[in-house]
């Protein structure tokens, strides 16, 4: 055969090849098989979070770009601080979210020895109207948290059973992060509606895992999410925590992964495991679906 013939034979064979290979079907990602388990945020109404606020979308380019806090060696542990007096059933929550937390971000998490009430000096408590005292909660971070924060912690998340507030002219909050300090405190007092008991733990458990691991995602860099009814969308109230899931939508799920490096699968057949061992039913359903998108 001339060598004109061959090149010809050679370049056709090349044409085939790539016209097979562009054919094949392209194998989809995790993230990408998960958000056709994604649910579309609804309109928000006048008392939701983003009636009023008006944030900006964080793309994932957006959130790469960002200087953020990262787990190191030597510096990868998460730490819950419980500051107050705390019952039985209190006690077995903030277990419970220790062990959830593990499952959530893949890093160990630790519990550090309870601090008494009595840290909080009166500059930095009020009593409302109703005769219900509240903590500051930007001095639970400036002066409890960041100046007890383990050498070894990635983050230090305070878990109070006092009602907190940010600044004077709030009523409350639900938790607040230091972004740069990598230092967020979270309150139950509003979780379960004044009493604790064995027909609301469940509730007043979801609620405590949903606002932890969403302080705690702040901490990891990422925004408020509009992308999808997700962990990490903005609250107003309970009534609108309730409506948001525990589970992280496809979006921020990749940006968490690209900071922690976890296996995806592994992380989410534990979430599974956890939510369905603790009668967690939505969240169960949820991250079942989501297993079922990846086979």
């Amino acid at each position: 055969m001339n060598p004109g013939k061959f090149n010809s034979y050679l370049s056709l064979i090349y044409l085939v090849l790539f016209f097979l290979f562009s054919c094949q079907k392209k194998e989809m990602t995790y993230y990408e098989k998960i958000a056709f388990n994604d649910i579309a945020l609804k309109n928000a109404t006048p008392e939701e979070w983003r009636y009023n606020k008006k944030e900006n979308f964080q793309t994932f380019q957006d959130f790469q770009k960002l200087k953020k806090i990262k787990p190191a060696e030597g510096k990868n542990i998460i730490y819950l601080q419980p500051i107050g007096e705390f019952n039985i059933l209190q006690k077995k929550q903030i277990e419970l979210a220790k062990q959830y937390l593990a499952k959530y971000f893949q890093l160990e998490t630790k519990i550090l020895p309870t601090l008494s009430n009595t840290i909080f000096p009166k500059s930095a408590k009020r009593i409302r109207s109703n005769n219900q005292e509240q903590v500051l909660a930007r001095y639970i971070l400036d002066s409890v948290l960041i100046t007890r924060k383990p050498k070894d912690a990635v983050v230090l998340m305070g878990i109070t059973e006092k009602d907190l507030f940010p600044r004077p002219e709030w009523n409350y909050v639900f938790g607040l992060a230091s972004y740069e300090n990598g230092v967020g405190v979270t309150s139950m007092f509003r979780f379960y509606d004044g009493n604790l008991t064995e027909s609301n733990f469940n509730k007043s458990l979801e609620r405590l895992l949903k606002i932890s691991s969403h302080e705690i995602g702040h901490m990891f860099g990422i925004s408020h999410c509009l992308n999808a009814n997700c962990v990490m969308n903005g609250t107003n109230n309970l009534t609108e925590t309730d409506s948001h899931f525990a589970r992280a939508c496809s979006l921020c799920q990749q940006k968490l992964n690209s900071t922690l490096k976890y296996d995806n699968q592994k992380r989410l057949i534990e979430l599974r495991d956890f939510f369905e061992k603790q009668n967690l039913n939505r969240e169960f359903s949820r991250a079942e679906t989501d297993l079922k998108f990846l086979k």
